[in-house]
């Protein structure tokens, strides 16, 4: 492997969707990353399409750039093995709660006594020390205390998910950016550390980033929310053909736009004659900006606001995402032929490294896949393996048909 984090090795005991993407990050950036599951397997190896058992899409989608080792926690010996890889180990990533990892006997007290260096993060649903310590939390539940599914609804007229997983998604993004942070710490200490991400605390910042607003004086110097952004016209505007994207911001973006359609008067406008001016009548700015922009056709609007470099798109679909030129071009999709899947695609690694490089070579493992080779690594004997194997602690990732012959 190679990357930035090459050289680090990573033990994954997270499950679903935010740890697992953010550890498929870090192994896209070149660490060693273990995926530890219990015999049944993660739960998104049975979520959606899928050419063969336990490699279903949305696992596809957050395990690439992993090895797979089963350990069934629940068996003496296979937390023995659990151990010797834990000595060896750069990080240990877990999302579960913290009951339940303490009664298996591997809270970070224990391991982060047992190995000084190891970097142990934990994904939680909330910070520990409040009421809502050692709950469980999911996606949706966290979209609606967080107060996503509320903003929606001034949208929808009733509170609404975004459709999509933003908080798992947006937590596996502190994930990487914290263990990195971590692991940049202990280079200049020599230490590892406990690191907390809770789901709910991260959420609330990642809304209040803008809907602070004029809380962020003591006392408050206006309302909760950022008006620009809860304005009712804040959408696609409505062409003669289509809905085009326009984000006119600055002051000399509104200039041209109202010297192009004809209103250069309305530059001058007390309501629009600086940013301050526009977001306390954003409503009117973006009407006034909508009558305007539906008389022409999304190609004659985009060609007249790249040229006066007005930043605008038109709205793509899933699919036209897929076709886009830009992606296209910088080769964002990449394709591979995985040895049991068949030819597979998969969206690159976004950032690049002029240096490091990254690599997403190591295809996403079947249930087990490198048990046999990883447990060899920890120094356990074969006769130690085959004994695992035998009481099902472990598997040995053969495909089904080979392991029965």
């Amino acid at each position: 492997m190679t990357g930035p984090l090459s050289g680090v090795r990573i033990l994954d005991l997270t499950s679903v969707v935010a740890g697992p993407l953010a550890t498929q990050m870090l192994g896209d950036m070149g660490a060693d990353v273990i995926k530890i599951e219990a015999p049944e397997g993660d739960a998104p190896r049975h979520t959606g399409p899928a050419r063969s058992p336990g490699m279903a899409a949305l696992f596809m989608s957050l395990n690439r750039s992993k090895r797979s080792l089963v350990l069934d926690l629940k068996v003496e010996s296979a937390k023995e093995a659990l151990w010797r890889l834990i000595a060896g180990a750069d990080v240990l990533v877990h999302s579960m709660r913290p009951q339940k990892i303490d009664r298996l006997g591997f809270g970070h007290q224990v391991v982060c006594a047992k190995n000084p260096r190891i970097v142990y993060a934990a994904l939680h649903g909330y910070r520990d020390g409040g009421p809502y310590s050692g709950q469980p939390a999911y996606d949706d539940v966290i979209q609606g205390q967080s107060g996503i599914a509320a903003l929606m609804s001034q949208i929808a007229g009733e509170p609404r998910y975004a459709p999509m997983i933003i908080a798992d998604k947006t937590c596996a993004l502190a994930i990487a950016g914290a263990v990195s942070a971590a692991l940049y710490a202990r280079e200049r200490t020599g230490r590892g550390q406990f690191v907390e991400i809770p789901m709910f605390e991260q959420m609330v910042a990642f809304v209040l980033g803008e809907h602070l607003f004029g809380h962020n004086f003591v006392p408050p110097m206006g309302s909760l929310g950022y008006t620009r952004v809860l304005a009712s016209w804040r959408r696609p505007y409505k062409t003669r053909d289509g809905y085009l994207c326009m984000m006119a911001y600055t002051q000399e973006h509104w200039r041209k736009f109202w010297i192009m359609v004809g209103k250069s008067e309305l530059h001058d406008d007390p309501r629009f004659d600086c940013i301050a001016s526009r977001a306390r009548n954003i409503v009117p700015l973006y009407e006034l900006a909508g009558a305007c922009i539906a008389g022409k056709t999304t190609d004659d609007w985009l060609a007249l606001l790249r040229e006066r470099e007005i930043p605008s798109a038109r709205v793509s679909s899933l699919d036209e995402v897929m076709a886009d030129p830009q992606l296209k071009a910088s080769g964002f999709f990449k394709r591979a032929t995985h040895p049991t899947e068949g030819e597979i695609l998969y969206p690159d690694l976004p950032v690049r490294f002029s240096d490091s490089g990254t690599s997403s070579e190591r295809l996403q493992p079947r249930l087990g896949e490198h048990s046999i080779e990883i447990l060899r690594e920890a120094g356990l004997a074969d006769n130690e393996i085959e004994a695992l194997i035998a009481t099902g602690a472990t598997l040995d990732g053969k495909p089904k048909a080979q392991a029965a012959e």
